[in-house]
């Protein structure tokens, strides 16, 4: 089952891990897609913003990302720019940490969890790596996150992903809906609109 085309807006409430909300705006380009979006928090007491710009091509694989976080400490600014086979560049210097990425995972955002359920279309009992180019809430820092998805049995239209990142000791099972946007992320956020 392949997914249907994302709506124009939709909207998370972040849970658990912090409290706060997404909203994202999705719009068709000539070669692939462009997201725009803001998330507001409070984690561990602290308070942050971060808007973001993402540029993906037709596979749904990121091709550059424009970040602005503001937190107390400031507002700070980063560009990813990727060229589709897995180099990057961050603010314009080569990363050669991230090589082999095809995503950008924002700390911030459950919305970028869409990007490699769209790009590697697995079948219902396939698994795959999915290395991403993972943006820190808090100071924009780029670090690689090593990060893995295995398709599990549909509910209905909607399919499921055995999610995990070792780094963090993280696992769960991520809930899609029928245009491949994450409805269901625990202990992170849930889908309002």
């Amino acid at each position: 089952m392949t997914f249907t085309a994302p709506p124009r807006t939709a909207a998370w409430r972040h849970l658990d891990a912090r409290d706060g909300f997404e909203v994202a705006y999705f719009r068709s380009s000539d070669d692939g897609l462009l997201i725009e979006g803001c998330t507001t928090a409070v984690e561990e007491g602290q308070t942050w913003i971060v808007g973001y710009s993402i540029e993906l091509d037709a596979s749904w694989t990121t091709r550059s990302t424009r970040i602005t976080g503001r937190s107390a400490s400031g507002t700070r600014h980063t560009v990813l720019e990727a060229d589709g086979a897995g180099h990057w560049r961050v603010d314009g210097a080569p990363a050669p940490h991230l090589d082999g990425c095809l995503d950008v995972d924002l700390e911030s955002s459950a919305m970028t969890n869409a990007f490699p359920a769209h790009r590697m279309g697995l079948r219902v009992g396939d698994r795959s790596a999915a290395p991403a180019a993972y943006v820190r809430a808090t100071d924009l820092a780029v670090e690689r996150l090593e990060q893995d998805y295995v398709r599990v049995a549909d509910e209905g239209p909607r399919q499921r992903y055995d999610y995990s990142a070792q780094v963090f000791d993280f696992a769960c099972r991520l809930v899609y809906d029928e245009s491949g946007l994450v409805l269901d992320y625990p202990e992170i956020a849930v889908r309002v609109a």
